[in-house]
């Protein structure tokens, strides 16, 4: 039930995102160029974003229904695939890796990261833009207890919202040169995915 109300309500959320979150994937992706892999491409919402210095982009997703909706906005640069990230092997590296709001919903997220650093050429570049853990006061007790719960990331595609991201980047062995931290509400507001991080880091 969970996994396709879900699937159901996510292109619903996305097309009514804030202008706040669009402008945080605009620069998640500005200065981009060469080959990209995104992880966990949803319906598409980054593909008009990509700066046209892209030359190709293969934007896995596992999921049937929100694949074929990404497939509708792709263009010619952009490849859609119906792996998950551990059943993917390039033949050749890419210049950059995107995590746009997934890091939450991967079922092993440290072995993740550690698989796409294994995916970037030696200087290439992780973008991150990802719902992350409030650091104390009331919100990170209702993410840590909206965890607990089996509810919660049953109806929000395997969410945890208490995750610590950028450690999970560092821990994998990637330097982090960016971290901007952004509130999505007041911090009162009990909105568990309201923290995000936007963030850049090399392998």
């Amino acid at each position: 039930m969970g996994e396709s109300f879900f699937v159901r309500m996510w292109p619903r959320l996305v097309r009514n995102e804030p202008a706040q979150v669009t402008e945080l994937r605009r620069r998640n992706l500005a200065g981009l160029s060469g080959r990209v892999l995104e992880v966990g491409a949803g319906t598409g919402t980054n593909f008009a974003l990509y700066p046209p210095e892209v030359t190709a982009v293969v934007a896995l997703e596992p999921e049937a229904a929100l694949r074929a909706e990404a497939a509708t906005v792709a263009d010619e640069r952009i490849e859609v695939r119906p792996e998950r990230l551990d059943e993917y092997a390039p033949a050749e590296p890419f210049d950059a890796v995107v995590f746009s709001l997934v890091l939450c919903s991967l079922p092993e997220p440290a072995g993740a990261v550690r698989q796409v650093r294994s995916l970037l050429r030696p200087d290439g570049e992780l973008r991150f833009l990802e719902h992350v853990a409030a650091r104390g006061g009331m919100l990170e007790g209702l993410q840590k207890a909206v965890d607990a719960t089996t509810l919660w990331p049953r109806v929000f595609g395997n969410c945890h919202a208490h995750r610590d991201a950028v450690g999970l980047i560092s821990g994998a062995g990637f330097a982090v040169t960016s971290v901007e931290d952004r509130m999505l509400a007041p911090a009162w507001v009990p909105i568990p995915t309201s923290p995000l991080v936007l963030g850049r880091a090399h392998g």
